[in-house]
């Protein structure tokens, strides 16, 4: 019996420790993706797209799953959150659906996870080029600031990771997208799926190479996990938002602690990532008209 509990002992001591990847996937990055007609579902090519997203991160998953990881959670991000193929995922894959949710793109993340990868991700709205290019909300934000630096939504992203710990490994989408990850967040690996012409126009590769590259890519990702360190930011963590529209300015200095700064701009200065991103999902989604 001493043997046999000695033996079991060993064993778990001798198994290997989970490897926890985080993929948060938008639609924007996606090869290809370049209007409405793909990218909201009432775009005629849509449910082709959607498919194509999933392909993606499932391309994500299987690169990763070569590189030892083994346990997976996946953050629906792009617009009403329900855009994955759920029936096309691996049983043992948790996915994210719908908002509003307290940690926003990045919903699920926590301490215990090794890598975060970023899919179909698109530069922000103070960027000069970039397909679809935007933060958060292409209809209302202009800009998104954190302790006084522009930040696309991987910026922001990668800070709640950082909260956590964890490091982004990887990142998707256009050229510009990639470019603009890696210069303000650090030496993650990109895989670049398309070259940003304009706003609507790129040149992109097939869905078929795309989703080679990425699996190549995350599978190289994560086993680089350990040479990146996480993006964190200092705290108390200022945000600034400038709004397109004057009145969600005027509004917003309603709520305790806002201060306006400009015209179209407020800031708040919260405890940590996790205060501030439950504040930009009121931002993003609070109607006064909302009903359950």
């Amino acid at each position: 019996m001493l043997a046999i509990a000695a033996s079991h002992a060993d064993a778990q001591r001798a198994a290997p420790k989970p490897l926890k990847v985080y993929i948060s996937a938008d639609m924007e990055g996606v090869a290809g993706a370049v209007s409405a007609d793909q990218l909201s579902s009432t775009g005629f090519e849509y449910d082709r797209f959607r498919g194509y997203m999933t392909d993606e991160v499932l391309a994500a998953i299987a690169g990763a799953r070569e590189a030892g990881a083994t346990t997976f959670v996946v953050s629906d991000s792009h617009g009403n959150g329900e855009n994955l193929i759920l029936d096309r995922f691996p049983a043992d894959v948790t996915i994210i659906r719908s908002w509003p949710r307290p940690l926003g793109m990045m919903e699920g993340i926590d301490s215990t996870f090794d890598a975060v990868i970023f899919i179909g991700y698109h530069a922000s709205t103070t960027n000069v080029a970039g397909v679809r290019a935007h933060t958060f909300s292409s209809a209302t934000l202009s800009e998104v600031a954190l302790n006084g630096v522009p930040m696309p939504e991987s910026g922001v992203n990668a800070s709640i990771a950082g909260a956590f710990g964890v490091p982004v490994v990887m990142i998707s989408g256009d050229n510009v997208a990639v470019a603009e990850a890696q210069h303000l967040i650090g030496a993650m690996s990109g895989a670049i799926v398309k070259r940003a012409i304009s706003f609507e126009a790129t040149a992109t590769m097939t869905p078929a190479a795309s989703q080679a590259l990425i699996r190549q890519t995350a599978r190289a990702a994560v086993a680089r996990r350990a040479e990146l360190k996480p993006f964190v930011q200092k705290t108390p963590v200022q945000l600034d938002v400038t709004f397109k529209n004057y009145r969600p300015a005027e509004m917003m200095t309603y709520l305790p602690n806002v201060t306006r700064t400009t015209s179209h701009g407020i800031r708040i200065t919260f405890r940590d990532m996790i205060e501030l991103s439950r504040f930009i999902e009121f931002v993003t989604n609070y109607e006064p008209g909302l009903t359950p």
